[in-house]
């Protein structure tokens, strides 16, 4: 399948205003799919409302945890595929408010899925889990067949999520298949508090850049292009045969860094090794080490990096210099 497979498709993004809910909306809409977005709030600086794509889409404006719109937007748009990647997605929000974490990323997920259980034009939904969904795990890197096993808040969202989309092929026979990515970067992440996005507005500042854990902790980082042509694969594939239905598909570069690494990758980029990271040492609630092996994702999907993590640094970097000289 190709860009033609798209042409004229009903297609519901739930998260769009996200980082990787704007790209994805956008490599939709150039492949000709008719995208609606389920949209809470409107964010004004990300990349859906800047870069005037929500101008471009049908703007739901409702809430996953609401079944009767999320029934109602289906029904009434005639939705043949569905990315839900509505979630609350920062570690430290999940700490001091897991009840809103917990509403957000499993019960939404379960209105979603149970709404497009019960629509005849519903035919795949692909459900963004995590690779925290895996937890602490004693043998790395984690592949398909790791437990899940999250202990904290956040982690445990995303793998009561995962299993519950995989309930609903196993158990309804719905064409659902489960992403697990490791952190992505790119234009329009808004949360300064992640590592990149953080790491880039500092030295674009003139300030040094914090690390919040010790920055020993490994991670793997992967380019939200790169994920965005994972996401329409796995959507493909659910369309042409079983291979994914009910599956979860790792998506990765596969080339696992600490903290301090890639905040020196960034600063090596930007040419300003003179700064220095700040570490606080002051993270709680995290996994110490995790990363991913995406064999299944290569072998299933054909799925490859176009960008890769070097490449997508420099754009990424050059995004948020953009976006902030604009002030």
């Amino acid at each position: 399948m190709g860009a033609e497979a798209w042409r004229d498709r009903h297609v519901l993004v739930t998260g769009a205003t996200g980082l990787l809910g704007g790209w994805l909306v956008e490599a939709l809409l150039a492949r000709g799919a008719h995208v609606v977005g389920l949209v809470r709030d409107r964010v004004p600086r990300s990349r859906l409302v800047a870069e005037r794509v929500m101008d471009r889409i049908d703007v739901a404006w409702g809430d996953v945890t609401d079944y009767l719109c999320v029934e109602r937007v289906l029904a009434e748009y005639e939705i043949e595929c569905v990315f839900h990647l509505a979630a609350q997605t920062i570690v430290g929000i999940a700490n001091r408010s897991p009840l809103s974490t917990f509403d957000t990323n499993v019960r939404g997920t379960w209105i979603v899925l149970e709404a497009g259980r019960r629509q005849p034009t519903v035919k795949r939904v692909v459900v963004a889990s995590s690779d925290k969904a895996y937890g602490d795990q004693v043998t790395l890197p984690y592949d398909e067949a790791t437990p899940l096993q999250g202990r904290h808040p956040y982690d445990v969202s995303k793998s009561a999520a995962d299993l519950i989309a995989q309930s609903y092929w196993v158990s309804f026979g719905l064409r659902v298949a489960i992403t697990r990515c490791g952190n992505l970067f790119g234009g329009g992440d808004l949360n300064w508090n992640r590592i990149v996005p953080g790491t880039i507005r500092s030295v674009l500042g003139d300030a040094r850049p914090i690390i919040r854990s010790d920055g020993r902790l490994i991670r793997d980082y992967i380019y939200v292009e790169d994920a965005v042509d994972a996401y329409l694969a796995v959507a493909e594939s659910l369309a042409e045969g079983d291979a994914v239905a009910g599956q979860g598909i790792n998506i990765s570069y596969e080339q696992p860094q600490s903290v301090a690494e890639i905040v020196d990758r960034i600063l090596k980029l930007m040419g300003r090794l003179d700064l220095q990271p700040r570490i606080l040492n002051e993270t709680s609630n995290e996994i110490q080490d995790q990363y991913l092996d995406a064999r299944r994702a290569r072998k299933l999907l054909g799925w490859a990096p176009r960008v890769a993590l070097d490449e997508g640094l420099v754009r990424t970097i050059e995004w948020y210099r953009r976006l902030l000289a604009a002030g």
